[in-house]
């Protein structure tokens, strides 16, 4: 549980007034990577010696699991009656999705972030604190933030203000607190992606990570921006189209949600597999919809990757100088997220145009009942 140390030790230098960004975890040389306002939050780790915050981080992530499995179900609209069984089921079996386990083996916050996120998107767009969950998630990790931009983009304005005055208000907090700290992470340590790690690793399955992979560098220059680019407005112009479409998709906006997750996790410079807990709220809409053949493959496809843990199997995890035949297994999430941009935006297109159609049929059967009806319009016709 190195994460949770790190944690652990941002909660010590508040508390002892040290710097929070030149402070280095004994042993590992990690940096504090997350805004001051979480380093706030992870005060109270320090009440408790490091075997017993182990036992309480394991339980309270057991926890967050099954609440996220409870709300990624909430959002895909599963039956009621079969909920709390399903809960039960895919709480035990979640913990053995790659993300999932090595969210509890580093001790990551991944699936409390995941719950705030849901907890947001679950709720009623009229609900007057809408906005919060997410306005919080990005307080503390930064990239929930695109989901704002999701929530603006598909109509939700209020919802998308209140985000981001909940941000706000927690940066000001941060700020008021912890000033210096604040001063620099804000001006300098946000923009150093050097400080959270290597991109080249096979834990970092961002885009650029496989791209650099690919290509054999540590920095992918303007491959990987373009890359990053196009993919960038990929998944978002699908994610919007989604969450707009709710009269000719069924779960338009579980689907535009997930989407919008996929993307930020492909675009970001670094997404380490412990981010990809989203892939709970991805199955649970598979599974719902698994009514015919193509889509029961689509699940099951989907559930072996994210439970495969294929990236580890790569003769070395620094991912440079691997035979051709290591770069899909050790860049497994990207193409799965982007499949699932791809057939979603195809099936978007084809119900979109399937509802034109009608539309023009309907007209039509609607003027020629007018036709009949009165023969001097006929006539004028």
């Amino acid at each position: 549980m190195v994460d949770m140390l790190v944690y652990r030790a941002e909660g010590q230098a508040v508390v002892r007034g040290e710097d929070l960004y030149a402070m280095r975890l004994p042993g590992w040389d990690l940096p504090a990577t997350y805004p001051p306002f979480a380093a706030m939050l992870f005060v109270p780790s320090t009440w408790f010696d490091v075997s017993t915050l182990r036992v309480l981080v394991m339980l309270l992530n057991y926890a967050l699991l099954a609440a996220a499995v409870h709300l990624s179900l909430k959002l895909a609209g599963w039956p009621k009656q079969h909920r709390a069984a399903v809960v039960v089921l895919a709480t035990g079996l979640g913990v053995w999705l790659e993300p999932v386990f090595t969210t509890f083996q580093y001790g990551q916050v991944n699936l409390g972030i995941l719950c705030l996120v849901l907890w947001d998107l679950t709720r009623p767009d009229s609900h007057r604190l809408k906005g919060v969950g997410i306005g919080l998630a990005t307080a503390i990790k930064i990239t929930p933030g695109l989901f704002a931009v999701y929530l603006f983009l598909t109509g939700r304005v209020r919802a998308a203000f209140v985000s981001a005055g909940t941000f706000l208000a927690a940066g000001l907090i941060g700020w008021a607190l912890l000033p210096d700290a604040s001063y620099g992470f804000w001006t300098t340590y946000l923009w150093d992606p050097s400080r959270v790690g290597v991109t080249v690793l096979v834990d970092n399955q961002s885009l650029r990570g496989a791209v650099c992979r690919l290509l054999d560098v540590n920095d992918p220059g303007l491959v990987g921006v373009v890359a990053s680019a196009l993919v960038a407005v990929l998944g978002l112009g699908v994610a919007v189209l989604a969450g707009r479409s709710a009269r000719v998709l069924r779960r338009a906006d579980a689907w535009g949600a997930v989407c919008a997750a996929l993307t930020a996790l492909l675009v970001s410079p670094i997404s380490w597999t412990h981010h990809w807990v989203w892939c709970i709220p991805l199955l649970a809409l598979l599974a719902v919809e698994a009514r015919t053949t193509a889509r029961r493959v689509l699940f099951g496809v989907t559930a072996a990757v994210f439970l495969s843990h294929v990236m580890w199997a790569v003769p070395h995890r620094w991912g440079r100088g691997v035979a051709w035949y290591w770069q899909l297994p050790g860049a497994i999430y990207p193409p799965i997220a982007i499949a699932v941009l791809v057939v979603l935006g195809v099936r978007l297109y084809r119900a979109r145009r399937q509802a034109v159609d009608a539309a023009g049929g309907g007209a039509l059967t609607l003027l020629t009942a007018r036709l009949d009806r009165d023969p001097a319009l006929t006539n004028r016709t």
